[in-house]
């Protein structure tokens, strides 16, 4: 493990790097998804939303392969079959004529991109732990908000000039370029005598030991609510702005906008959270994620979409709560983890996305002509998370009284 103090400017950056080709590949697709449904003949609008939600089916499938693995043979090697099967599934979305086939395809980039995902948080988890792996999460998750800030814009453009399969096209390119760099320039950081022999038995016995810490459990449910609510406005943010607001050139600094409120979230949070630490910090930003989300509701319970200043007013509010929540959560999630980090950040990852997608897709079912079912899915699940947040205080108080 590195020093405590040590900051690495060209580690944070390579992590961002390949947690981005996440990003890049979902907001990227953004501006092309009535495009990409009108070629496949789909003819519910809201189907679209599949071409987002589903990857995220594959990003938490697929660590529960790839997180074991990365245990018994090392973090660097995983990574690239990650990206492997990532190019195969491109191929796969950019030659077919079926929408199904085009979902799977989606569910299939996810399974490859989940290695670069979890192994990433496995490797600052390698390096650092407590209140500074936080910092070190919060920096990566900074950088990575770049990329949603541009990724629509830059999908846009290709669209214009091109067709829709650039986009798949530009991921590739850089997905390419991040192994390279990935390849020449971070090394191992599992070594060999700390690996898990691989046996058949291992996904089962990291699953037990990760159930033993209820930190890292509840912990895990609360990113579940959290990411499912948030989940739902990345699916229907070109829906909503595009088709309700009929603001379809200006979405892409729309979306760009919103995503600065969420990197300059993460940029506080990384200045504050060896301070004040990520438990207080992810307790308070839980409760504002409730209370800006049923003001909301109270204000525009008709389901009369506000002007869209005030919409991307509360969006902007609601986001910048979330910034300080995915760092922390992740990490709270993680602490004690540190000898099983492989597996414990894929169960992390695969029941927090599990539980984020029918989340997602139920709640954007309903979001047609109104924004306020997004809302009211921040609001619920806000009111879980902060329940579940409540509860682990309560347990903790009790075990420190006795």
């Amino acid at each position: 493990m590195q020093n405590k103090n040590t900051f690495k400017p060209e580690f944070v950056a390579l992590m961002a790097s390949l947690m981005s080709l996440v990003a890049l590949s979902i907001d990227a697709l953004l501006p092309a998804l009535s495009d990409i449904g009108h070629h496949l003949s789909v003819t519910n609008p809201n189907d679209n939303q599949l071409l987002i939600t589903m990857i995220f089916l594959g990003l938490g499938c697929g660590q529960l392969i790839f997180g074991p693995l990365s245990d018994s043979f090392g973090r660097k090697p995983i990574v690239y079959i990650g990206f492997f099967t990532f190019v195969i599934a491109t191929f796969i979305c950019v030659t077919t004529k079926s929408f199904e086939m085009m979902i799977l395809g989606r569910v299939v980039q996810g399974i490859g991109l989940s290695a670069s995902r979890s192994i990433c948080i496995s490797i600052i988890r390698d390096s650092y732990s407590g209140n500074y792996m936080a910092k070190i999460l919060s920096i990566v998750v900074m950088f990575f908000i770049l990329v949603p800030v541009v990724a629509p814009a830059f999908g846009q453009f290709l669209i214009n000039y091109y067709d829709w399969k650039s986009v798949f096209y530009a991921n590739l390119i850089f997905g390419f370029l991040v192994m390279i760099w990935f390849w020449l320039r971070q090394p191992e950081t599992l070594p060999k005598e700390n690996r898990i022999k691989f046996t058949r038995h291992i996904f089962i016995d990291g699953t037990k030991e990760f159930f033993k810490y209820k930190e890292a459990v509840i912990f895990t449910f609360i990113s579940g609510f959290i990411t499912g609510s948030f989940m739902v406005y990345l699916s229907t943010a070109q829906q909503i702005f595009q088709e309700q607001y009929q603001m379809a050139d200006m979405f892409p600094y729309i979306f760009a906008s919103l995503a600065i409120s969420i990197g300059l979230a993460t940029f506080f949070n990384s200045q504050f959270v060896v301070k004040y630490g990520m438990m207080r910090i992810a307790y308070i930003s839980t409760i504002a994620y409730v209370l800006i989300s049923v003001i909301y509701i109270l204000l525009f319970w008709s389901g009369n979409n506000p002007h869209v200043i005030i919409l991307i007013s509360f969006f902007a509010l609601q986001f910048f709560a979330v910034g300080f929540l995915f760092g922390n959560l992740r990490a709270l999630a993680m602490q004690p983890l540190g000898h099983i980090a492989g597996i414990g950040a894929a169960i992390n990852g695969f029941i927090s996305t599990v539980m984020a997608v029918p989340i997602a897709n139920y709640i954007g079912s309903f979001v047609n002509t109104s924004v306020l079912p997004l809302f009211i899915g921040f609001s619920f699940f806000g009111i879980l998370s902060l329940l579940t947040f409540i509860y682990f205080k309560r347990t903790v108080k009790k075990v420190v009284e006795a």
